[in-house]
């Protein structure tokens, strides 16, 4: 395949939402205050959070792939996760699900939010050579702080596409567009 697709998680691959607002509810945050596309830590600390104790909340067999994402991924030959997410909780997903990309880096890889950077180096392409998957503007900035094609996981609800964007109705709707 001519592009090499780098998937967010949360949102993107996994219909994690849910998941990831119970635990702060769970924890006596108001639903209304959770935002998502952050640094778990960073959102953690901005909701007045210990992440140790949002960690143990969060309930790893709630979050679910997106309709499709299975397929999807199991017929890439190369793919690679770039997410926010806590890598004991990210890690814990992938292996539960039996997802094994090529490359994934978690929140403990970047300095701050995530980066495409550090996965193009590991997967040795350039930013020409990837699609960027994601359902946040945080990651539409991403694919654009490398120049990267950024394509949004519009099979997500809460994803919007913008101007520019390649909008995926459905997880294999990506097939075409890394055919070329």
């Amino acid at each position: 395949m001519p592009f090499v697709p780098v998937f967010d998680l949360d949102g993107t691959l996994l219909d994690s939402d849910a998941a990831l607002v119970q635990a702060f509810v769970d924890l006596g945050v108001a639903r209304e205050t959770i935002t998502f596309g952050h640094v778990v830590a960073d959102e953690c600390a901005r909701l007045g959070i210990v992440l140790e104790d949002y960690l143990d909340a969060y309930d790893l067999s709630a979050a679910a792939p997106f309709v499709g994402a299975d397929e999807l991924v199991a017929g890439l030959e190369r793919w690679a996760v770039c997410s926010n997410k806590d890598p004991r909780l990210g890690r814990a997903e992938l292996s539960r699900l039996g997802w094994e990309p090529e490359v994934v880096l978690f929140a403990d890889a970047f300095e701050g939010p995530k980066q495409l950077r550090p996965v193009l180096d590991r997967l040795d392409l350039t930013a020409d050579e990837v699609v960027f998957v994601g359902d946040t503007d945080h990651d539409r900035r991403c694919a654009a702080a490398v120049g990267a094609r950024f394509a949004v996981a519009a099979w997500n609800p809460r994803a919007v596409g913008l101007l520019g964007d390649v909008v995926l109705l459905e997880p294999l709707d990506l097939v075409a567009v890394l055919l070329g």
